[in-house]
């Protein structure tokens, strides 16, 4: 299954005292299948040096470039869907080009992906992934 990941999601899943360590824990065990560019990777790196530290965010960042299961995609087209927080097109951008089937995200900004049915990527919070991985 094809995933792109939303920082503030992949944040609170790293720390092992977290409830939403089963995240990163079905990552590192390949449950599923996680697509990013590269703007999504730095957005990863400055938030997740940020609030955990440097050494984090580069332990963080150096498993998910060794990890199979993660998958540097090129966008080749920038669709601007989102209007009011533009940053966050970033995400979409990526599961477009990915052919995503779920973009995981508490962020009410990428609704929008739901007006354009054809791309087929549903816009899921933490929960529901949950329950989609049988977690």
């Amino acid at each position: 299954m094809k995933v792109v990941v939303d920082t503030n999601i992949l944040l609170v899943s790293i720390s092992p005292r977290s409830n939403a360590h089963w995240l990163w824990k079905a990552l590192l065990f390949g449950d599923f299948e996680m697509y990013v560019t590269t703007d999504i990777l730095t957005e990863y790196a400055e938030i997740i040096s940020r609030e955990m530290g440097k050494e984090v965010a580069e332990a963080a960042l150096d498993l998910l470039s060794d990890l199979p299961n993660v998958h540097n995609v090129n966008k080749f087209y920038f669709w601007q869907l989102v209007e009011v927080d533009p940053d966050d097109n970033k995400f979409i951008d990526c599961a477009i080009a990915a052919n995503a089937e779920y973009l995981v995200s508490e962020d009410k900004h990428l609704k929008v992906i739901q007006k354009y049915p054809y791309f087929n990527i549903s816009l899921i919070h933490l929960s529901e992934f949950k329950k989609i991985l049988g977690k």
